[in-house]
């Protein structure tokens, strides 16, 4: 099956690493050292070779690798996968390729090789420059690590980098959300995630609940961090992406309802095909000893029913602060304008969406956004 060449094509290599489970974390991921290294990246060159004859030579405008905390990997595993997927794939000119780390000195002082290997986005998960909050979160690093993983991106060349803030955390306040993101625009990060914790299933903080700010305060906190971003010239783009001029090209390939190769063990992919425009979900099995020995010819790709396609495409794209084209659920489903235009139709008597032509929530739908996708 090729995906349409009309539709773009990206990424996601995951790395199940990590130092430590944080107890919020409901991401597939397991502790340093019980995967093996050369293995695995043996597995991911195999799952590369199998996609690439599932789709041809098709081009990639952005590649992911995350995690768990791929900065634990070595720049030469990371090097040789992205000689791989460049040996059977075309890389635009533009191609963004992201590498998510977490702070650390392990994970720093390979800041350079990443660089060397080709990536050329860093994403480093902070999440707080508080210690305390640190601590309640249960990360390994504290705020003086976070601190100077940053400076050591730039220093190793990374103009283009991210830094994930999350809010809504054990005892924050307003005042020390509003410190969090105003360290990360002191230190010149030019796009800022910033997202409220939530209570996965499947997570230790799902059994032990940490005892959480309150939904007036939860609001008060968002708002404060909003407003500090808007002061220092960080437009939102997304419902927690926030950036000075660059959009992370990734994840708006995932917003606009583009296609995506997933390889590494849990990874999801979505390719369309171009002749029935039927949309085909797939998944790579999730425990790393088992990916290792997989024979990925084998692996299957599930057609997503038609009557739940609408629903997928506005899941994403309703998350864009400025919408996107009224045509291009056509253009990247094949189904027709009337699907799309009840739905609009009832959003508007709702008053949770404008009449234009661009699909995009007004104020009142992009707050309940929840809402707004029952309409």
């Amino acid at each position: 099956m090729n995906a349409t060449p009309a539709i773009p094509l990206s990424l996601y290599i995951h790395f199940p690493y990590c130092i430590r489970k944080c107890p919020y974390c409901d991401f597939n991921s397991h502790e340093t050292g019980s995967i093996p290294e050369d293995a695995y990246g043996d597995a991911l060159l195999r799952d590369i070779a199998a996609q690439s004859e599932k789709t041809g030579r098709r081009s990639l405008t952005s590649i992911f690798i995350g995690g768990g905390t791929p900065s634990l990997i070595s720049p030469e595993t990371i090097a040789r996968v992205l000689a791989a997927v460049a040996d059977r794939f075309d890389l635009t000119d533009s191609c963004e390729i992201t590498l998510e780390a977490n702070p650390g000195a392990a994970d720093t002082a390979r800041f350079a090789g990443f660089r060397s290997a080709g990536v050329n986005r860093l994403s480093v998960g902070v999440q707080s420059f508080d210690d305390h909050a640190l601590a309640a979160l249960g990360r390994v690093h504290d705020g003086r690590a976070a601190l100077t993983a940053i400076d050591s991106a730039f220093a190793a060349g990374f103009d283009n980098l991210n830094v994930d803030l999350m809010h809504g955390l054990p005892e924050q306040t307003p005042a020390g959300a509003e410190r969090d993101v105003q360290t990360a625009i002191d230190l010149g990060v030019p796009h800022i995630s910033w997202y409220e914790l939530t209570i996965e299933p499947n997570t230790v903080f799902h059994s032990s609940p940490p005892t959480l700010p309150q939904d007036h305060d939860l609001a008060d906190i968002a708002d404060a961090g909003s407003t500090a971003l808007a002061r220092g010239g960080y437009g939102q783009y997304e419902v927690s992406a926030f950036t000075q001029e660059r959009p992370s090209a990734h994840n708006l390939n995932y917003w606009t309802f583009g296609d995506y190769l997933g390889i590494g063990a849990g990874a999801h992919g979505k390719l369309t095909d171009p002749e029935a425009m039927t949309i085909y979900r797939s998944n790579k099995t999730r425990m790393p000893g088992d990916y290792i020995n997989r024979d990925f010819q084998l692996d299957t790709a599930t057609a997503v029913p038609g009557d739940e396609v609408l629903l997928e495409f506005l899941m994403n794209v309703l998350r864009l602060k400025d919408g996107v084209p009224m045509g291009l659920f056509h253009a990247r489903t094949g189904r027709t304008q009337a699907e799309l235009d009840g739905f609009v139709d009832r959003a508007i008597a709702r008053g949770l969406m404008g009449a234009g032509e661009r699909l995009r929530a007004n104020a009142a739908g992009y707050r309940f956004l929840n809402e707004l996708l029952l309409s």
